[in-house]
């Protein structure tokens, strides 16, 4: 008997440490995918608008996972649709517009900067709505991303004062929507397995951005243009791989981790953001670095557990 626990307890650890192992791979996965997402959106932009490039990644995202988890669509039961929906809407839904809206007046690499601010909101958000607890340390770490936010913008704002940088505010609102669906995904689809949550969510927004793209005039394009058929080679991409795989992975993220630690590749991914951004000339000054250091180590202190509520 004293054997057969022994046999438990070791299993049991060995299946901690493959989740621990398994959960900082797709980490490092979801890093690379949507570091790359905010360059191609700037790529697509050359030839269609943020409108057609929104709808048609929904469109794209939502056929492949249809596909994908369309058997495991009876299994999803009626209590779970209403949630997915709310999920869909303000997890994947406004988030993909405003980011695209967003890159046409901003830097890809100060939208990923930007965009790191999402573990902090769902720190937040998780506090104020989801009953999490947090420590003085998680305050002071929202507070010093705060800082190194404002910061960035001022300074982006001196160095490109022909633009207009109230469009960084539709980033704060899209990760507000990622930080929502974060902890929301967490609190209401314990019982769901990943492949129905991205399945669902992304087939039930398939129709209504078919209704968005029908008024952006993307249907009146001659797709034989170099420019329109590169920048459906780059929406293609998007979708594929920057969407419909990133967000079977970031479920399954959710669901071995903690809100916080999901939200996380945010920060991650700005570093792969930044260097695309880099590498396509983008300039980026020594004040712009710092404030991206102070946002990235405004996250990290948030991300300490210990303590009080």
């Amino acid at each position: 008997m004293i054997i057969i626990r022994k046999k438990c307890a070791l299993l049991h650890l060995d299946y901690k440490d493959t989740m621990k192992n398994f959960k900082w791979l797709l980490l490092f996965i979801l890093s690379l995918t949507w570091g790359s997402s905010f360059i191609l959106i700037k790529k697509a932009l050359l030839g269609f608008s943020p409108m057609e490039i929104g709808a048609l990644r929904i469109i794209f995202a939502g056929i492949i996972l249809f596909f994908i988890g369309i058997k495991k669509f009876k299994h999803i039961d009626k209590k779970h649709w209403k949630p997915l929906f709310i999920v869909a809407i303000f997890g994947t839904f406004f988030p993909v517009f405003l980011f695209s809206y967003a890159i046409t007046e901003i830097d890809s690499s100060i939208a990923a900067v930007l965009n790191s601010l999402t573990p902090l909101i769902t720190m937040v958000l998780g506090v104020f709505f989801f009953n999490f607890s947090f420590s003085k340390k998680q305050a002071l770490g929202v507070f010093i991303g705060l800082f190194g936010t404002l910061l960035l913008l001022y300074q982006n704002a001196l160095a490109n004062p022909t633009k207009n940088h109230l469009y960084a505010f539709l980033i704060f609102i899209a990760a507000t929507g990622y930080a929502f669906s974060v902890n929301y995904l967490k609190k209401k689809f314990k019982d769901l397995d990943t492949v129905s949550i991205t399945s669902a969510t992304f087939t039930l927004l398939i129709p209504f951005a078919i209704i968005v793209l029908s008024f952006s005039g993307f249907f009146e394009r001659d797709l034989t243009e170099k420019i329109n058929y590169t920048s459906l080679g780059y929406v293609i991409i998007l979708a594929a791989i920057g969407t419909s795989m990133a967000m079977l992975l970031f479920n399954k993220l959710i669901q071995i981790s903690s809100p916080v630690f999901s939200a996380s590749v945010s920060y991650l991914i700005t570093l792969v953001a930044v260097a695309w951004g880099v590498f396509d000339g983008e300039k980026l000054g020594w004040t712009q670095c710092l404030a991206a250091g102070l946002i990235i180590w405004g996250v990290v202190i948030a991300q300490k557990k210990k303590s009080t509520k």
